[in-house]
């Protein structure tokens, strides 16, 4: 007997409580505030990137997808270091040190005061925030990652073997903790994002949306430490997918000598390993090798499916986020996928399966696994319905070579300009013009009344309002937005219609004092009721409310007129500059729905199928190739991101569907021919054939051992008279 087979018969049991030993309970803790702790962190993720590092869509996409990518790709080094070195215990508590660090950082990176010297409220060293944050998602990636294969291992392991119903329960526990842990942070996260913060100045709280994840992860950290005596802690046993590995390089170098003529050919080229390992192996690898080839068109189904974080939180970014009771944030739509697996995993099991079932049908593993890619692709396309609905309602902005103008009357009657137009247009008292005009002229003559006439110089790829004066004879432009609000604020300014300075004020905004005849900047408010304080010069004042929506832009006119009461805001003119979103955000639903019923069809069968073919002492193999497809589709959608450059986002979301459909139809071609195996039998097989050859040589071992020494020594004598 090993010392390795001592240590594990005399393997101590941990204390138990209702037959479940309590270690398991630190470990579930744990598992919980890890999860909410990475999928908090990364539900506001790509928004951090989009308005706190200033990157575009398609660079703020690729670099979420390269983090996740990163994610899922480093389990296979923690499943080596722990198996093969470390240990799973340590494993995990050295790496979840480096994880925490990580979390730390990043909430560090996203503290704009730090490099705000100015005290505006923009960083003035991005490049800094960018490395801090960078360096802080490497460490997240290694730990996260390093983890992953070991915590639910780490569990099992705490069970002996007389507790299988246990251990099953545990396993169930322990993912309805992930799920539950993914939820909350999903929900809570963004609303954190969505509160104002800061030292001089106050903007969105990226600080306390990551540094709460950060706090979690230090919980689950203490938590795991805490209930260190009461583990179980197995010594490593060895990597099943090294020897895998290396039983496969073997095989292709020993082929590639032998690849001459002369040598026979073998049935399979795994069988070249035959010199060195056992058959038994070998028969495994292939199995697992079976399997492995079926996931090769398995990365487009994730490079759809992870883009809930990036894509289509941008997407909500420019929706209509009120559902009446509550105001819901763009990244918080993503909760909506957790909440539809809780709900959709039971129906299929219970209603939807056995309902196939009834009607005949023989809907295999890999017929599920199809029709989960289907409904991926059909989510995408849906996607790509709502985005054109969306751009239907986006402002459309002047190119380099044009400009757009809008007239604003400071008059107190209406007046006819001419010139700009070739018919006459009418502009009411202290209004605009409803919509921009284009202009591809550097200069336009405007008349706006007898002895009124003036030579306008246009910028091109500008919007500008041209305030008109008729009491002091005077035109002159200002310029406009050029972009829709973000984070679905709205662009509000004042023009100052008085012949006296005014003072605007909000609770949250300061517009300043407003000069007679002109027009303050742009300032930032958010979505519901903002009320505002007029203030003159002669110390009137007066109240007045508003209601915005998402992502509008409006030019607020203060009247000569105006009446200093209490329903000052009825005589306040409004003029619309950029429409608010009006696409609800529950347009996303649809896309959610489908997409997340691909995941239940796709992913869960995916892994019991995977499960089902392959050898027992091999699951971590395919689970390594499972999580490194989820890699590969990520980079998949960096590469789209990045070398597409496909102009209309409806477009790329169509590239994506037609995709992943044409790699459905590859993967039903590959199903089709697929044989279903049973491992269990296949690996009972070489063990009898095994049994049997080690009894063949037990007995030819025996009949020489039966033979008398007399009779040895006369054929020995009889073999040297013949030499």
């Amino acid at each position: 007997m090993t010392d390795l087979e001592k240590r594990e018969k005399k393997k101590p049991k941990s204390k138990a409580v209702c037959g479940y030993p309590i270690s398991i309970f630190f470990i579930v803790v744990n598992e919980f505030c890890e999860r909410f702790s990475y999928y908090g962190m990364r539900a506001v993720l790509v928004l951090y990137f989009r308005y706190f590092l200033r990157w575009d869509d398609d660079t703020a996409t690729s670099i979420y997808h390269t983090f996740v990518a990163l994610c899922y790709l480093t389990p296979i080094m923690g499943a080596i270091v722990a198996d093969s070195w470390l240990g799973k215990f340590k494993t995990i508590v050295y790496l979840s040190i480096v994880y925490t660090i990580g979390q730390a950082v990043l909430a560090i990176s996203a503290i704009h005061d730090i490099t705000d010297e100015d005290k505006d409220g923009t960083p003035n060293n991005l490049t800094f925030h960018v490395a801090l944050s960078m360096t802080g998602l490497i460490l997240i990636a290694l730990g996260t990652g390093g983890i992953k294969p070991c915590v639910a291992a780490f569990g099992g392991d705490q069970f002996s073997d007389e507790q299988e119903k246990q251990r099953s329960t545990f396993f169930s526990i322990f993912y309805l903790s992930i799920n539950a842990g993914s939820l909350l942070s999903t929900v809570i996260t963004p609303i954190l994002r969505a509160q104002e913060c800061g030292i001089h100045t106050h903007q969105k709280c990226y600080p306390l949306a990551f540094g709460v994840p950060a706090a979690l992860m230090v919980v689950a950290l203490v938590v795991f430490i805490v209930g260190s005596k009461m583990y179980i802690k197995a010594a490593p046993k060895g990597n099943i997918m090294l020897e895998v590995s290396k039983c496969i390089g073997f095989a292709v170098k020993n082929r590639f000598r032998h690849r001459s003529d002369e040598y026979p050919k073998r049935e399979h080229w795994m069988d070249w390993a035959e010199e060195k390992y056992e058959k038994l192996l070998i028969a495994q690898v292939k199995m697992v090798l079976r399997v492995l080839f079926l996931y090769i068109p398995l990365p487009m189904f994730w490079a759809l499916f992870d883009q809930q974080g990036s894509r289509w939180t941008l997407q909500a970014t420019t929706m209509d986020g009120n559902f009446g009771v509550l105001i819901i944030q763009p990244d918080q739509m993503q909760t909506v996928n957790p909440i539809l697996i809780l709900v959709l995993v039971p129906i299929m099991d219970s209603a939807v399966y056995p309902l196939i079932k009834k009607c005949g049908l023989n809907f295999t593993p890999l017929r599920r696994m199809t029709v989960g890619m289907l409904l991926a692709g059909l989510a995408f396309v849906v996607a790509a319905l709502v985005q054109i609905e969306i751009d239907k309602t986006l402002p459309i902005f002047p190119s380099s070579s044009e400009s757009q103008l809008k007239f604003l009357n400071l008059g107190s009657s209406q007046l006819e300009i001419t010139g700009a137009t070739n018919a006459p247009l009418t502009v009411p008292p202290f209004q605009a013009n409803p919509e921009y005009l284009l202009f591809s002229e550097s200069e336009i003559q405007v008349s706006a009344g007898v002895g009124f006439n003036k030579t306008i110089t246009l910028e091109k790829g500008k919007r500008q309002t041209l305030l008109i004066n008729p009491a002091t004879k005077t035109m002159e432009a200002m310029n406009d937005l050029m972009a829709k609000p973000e984070q679905g604020d709205n662009g509000i300014r004042f023009v100052n219609g008085l012949d006296t300075m005014v003072n605007v004020t909000t609770a949250a905004v300061d517009f300043g004092v407003i000069a007679p005849s002109s027009v303050s900047n742009y300032s930032l408010l958010h979505e519901g009721k903002s009320t505002f304080t007029l203030t003159s010069e002669g110390g009137q004042t007066c109240q007045f409310s508003k209601t915005y929506k998402f992502g509008s832009s409006y030019t607020l006119v203060i009247p000569s007129d105006i009446q200093w009461t209490e329903n000052c805001g009825d005589t306040i003119k409004e003029s619309l500059d950029i429409k608010p979103n009006t696409i609800h955000m529950a347009w996303q639903i649809p896309q959610y729905f489908l997409i997340t019923a691909g995941e239940v069809v796709f992913s869960v069968t995916g892994l019991e199928f995977s499960y089902s073919q392959a050898p027992s002492n091999m699951k971590a193999v395919l689970q390594a190739g499972w999580l490194f497809t989820v890699a590969v589709g990520n980079i998949v959608v960096l590469i789209v991101a990045e070398a597409a450059q496909i102009p209309e986002q409806w477009a790329e979301y169509i590239l994506f569907a037609a995709l992943l459909i044409a790699v459905c139809v590859i993967f039903a071609v590959m199903a089709y021919f697929y044989t279903y195996v049973d491992p269990t039998e296949i690996e009972a097989q070489f063990q009898k054939d095994d049994s049997e050859t080690e009894k063949e040589k037990e007995k030819e071992k025996h009949e020489m051992d039966s033979i008398s020494p007399e009779k040895k020594e006369h054929d020995e004598d009889m073999k040297q008279t013949k030499i």
